[in-house]
């Protein structure tokens, strides 16, 4: 099936993750909202790869296979979006293997303060939302709303599991250089994620441009539109490329958010993918 003109989105989520939708439905929903070029860039992993590539193929969309790396710029959290990586490359499925393990211990930690709050959930009550190795706060979240102990996953942050709330629980801390050595040794470009969202500046952006970032994303939902005016400037003066993405999750998580909603030139495209090693 030859590929259709239509929108390109950098930047969604499945099952394998955090997401609502598993790959292949992914993959319709966003062919249906009048996408041509889509990735999956899964949390730390890369598990649904190869399901997102069969889905998108056949509904003939062009398949961008990614990921996204949550590491740490000095003491802030910054996401990294790694494009055009080989899934099936042995340093990927190596760090995949090593952070599902430090989730799951993460998970543990967090699950015993939210009992010690009196809020009780199981193991297998947070893995059901998890369609992959990976196994974050959004499933714990989706739990806790299944048990009644809060309304919305959104309330579960708030009240318990965000940033100083009394069940968080810190993240393994890779560096955003790791990072991107990292998506490079699996032959991938790396991009920053929403810029906007992590509070990042001009300044942070050269640093990380000098660390061998290749591209921002410029287009997020979150951002405003004087955001999108102030990271495409930076972007053209630090020669990074302008991305774009729905960072989709699906309406259970994050309501916010539509496929079909992200676009960027195809030339952009070409570029980032020209910077590949």
């Amino acid at each position: 099936m030859a590929e259709r003109a239509g929108f390109i989105d950098l930047h969604t989520h499945s099952t394998a993750s955090d997401g609502q939708y598993p790959p292949p439905d992914l993959a319709a929903r966003a062919a249906d909202a009048g996408t041509s070029v889509w990735a999956l860039t899964d949390h730390d992993t890369v598990a649904g790869q190869q399901a997102a590539a069969t889905a998108a193929r056949e509904l003939g969309m062009r398949f961008v296979p990614g990921i996204e790396l949550s590491v740490f710029l000095d003491d802030r959290e910054v996401h990294v979006l790694g494009h055009f990586v080989d899934p099936s490359h042995p340093t990927l499925s190596r760090f995949e293997d090593f952070l599902a393990a430090r989730r799951r211990e993460r998970m543990d930690q967090v699950v015993a303060k939210l009992a010690a709050l009196g809020v009780r959930i199981g193991v297998d009550d947070i893995v059901r939302y998890s369609g992959g190795k990976t196994i974050g706060r959004p499933h714990i979240a989706r739990a806790m709303v299944a048990a009644g102990a809060v309304a919305t996953v959104k309330e579960a942050f708030d009240r318990y599991l965000g940033e100083g709330m009394p069940a968080f629980v810190g993240r393994y801390r890779l560096t955003a250089e790791q990072a991107v050595e990292l998506v490079r040794g699996a032959g991938g470009v790396a991009t920053l994620a929403h810029p906007g969202v992590s509070k990042i500046g001009r300044n942070d952006l050269s640093r990380l441009r000098a660390m061998g970032f290749d591209g921002v994303e410029v287009h997020h939902p979150d951002h405003s539109p004087g955001q999108v005016r102030a990271f495409q400037a930076a972007a053209a003066e630090l020669g990074l490329v302008p991305t774009s993405g729905t960072d989709f999750h699906g309406p259970a998580i994050s309501p916010d958010r539509s496929l079909g909603t992200a676009d960027m030139p195809a030339a952009d495209l070409a570029e980032l993918e020209s910077r590949r090693p």
